[in-house]
């Protein structure tokens, strides 16, 4: 069964030379968390002593303001953030919606891309070649997928993105934002995939804003506030919680 586990995670970044109040400004407005200073080396911690525990069927909103922490958890949860201190656990294969573009190469074709990003998916390449012609009839793109991606206009670079990205059937799901793909047109097919997707994943992690999506597709949620855990519990609790220190702060 799949699952999650977080042990009092600590994730922070340090930003060497760089003791300006301008510059501290600057990462505060884009990395969030909270800012502390060692020997004149600013630290981020973006994640501070956070414990958390997801099994087989949890639908979890991430909830918070910018810099809260929540893009740094989802990216921890993809593997690309390591933490500093405590342990992740998880079982299952992850499908991760935090950058669906990364490990595609500008110069090479819409077809060579398909391998490459598929690979770094952790796919095998015999796998990622099987799946090359369903991908490419989804993404509807035809002969462009002969050219550069660097030809492509922006709709068709992230539709062919999009069409990968979901094209296997992961256990966990992890989203900053319900992702939309391209033009209109594709939108409605898209978002029938993602929902297929997302009826068949045995847990979801999203980050988002909109308040109408996290409570239709989850059951929990977890607000953030620089870094630390501020509530933990039922969508609608947490979600009203939230919007209510939104409505007092402002």
């Amino acid at each position: 069964m799949a699952h999650i586990h977080l042990e009092d995670v600590s994730i922070s970044y340090p930003i060497f030379n760089s003791h300006s109040r301008s510059l501290r400004t600057a990462v505060f407005s884009k990395l969030g968390g909270k800012i502390v200073s060692h020997n004149r080396t600013l630290v981020v911690e973006a994640i501070k002593g956070l414990s958390l525990h997801l099994e087989d069927g949890d639908r979890i909103a991430l909830l918070g303001h910018n810099g809260a922490g929540k893009t740094t958890l989802l990216r921890a949860l993809a593997g690309v953030y390591p933490p500093q201190s405590g342990q992740i656990e998880i079982s299952g294969r992850i499908s991760s919606f935090t950058d669906i573009t990364l490990g595609m190469d500008m110069e090479a074709s819409g077809w060579e891309n398909i391998v490459f990003r598929c690979a770094f998916m952790g796919l095998s390449f015999a796998e990622a070649k099987a799946l090359a012609p369903s991908i490419a009839e989804f993404s509807e793109l035809g002969e462009f997928l002969d050219m550069p991606v660097r030809t492509y206009s922006a709709g068709m670079f992230v539709r062919l993105a999009f069409a990968i990205s979901t094209s296997i059937d992961p256990d966990i799901v992890i989203m900053d934002e319900m992702i939309s793909a391209g033009d209109a047109q594709f939108v409605e097919k898209a978002r029938q995939r993602i929902e297929k997707i997302l009826g068949n994943a045995s847990i979801f992690v999203i980050a988002s804003h909109d308040v109408a999506i996290t409570r239709q597709f989850c059951t929990k949620a977890l607000w953030l506030e620089k870094g630390k855990q501020r509530a933990l519990g039922p969508v609608a609790e947490v979600t009203e919680a939230y919007l209510a220190s939104r409505v007092a702060g402002s």
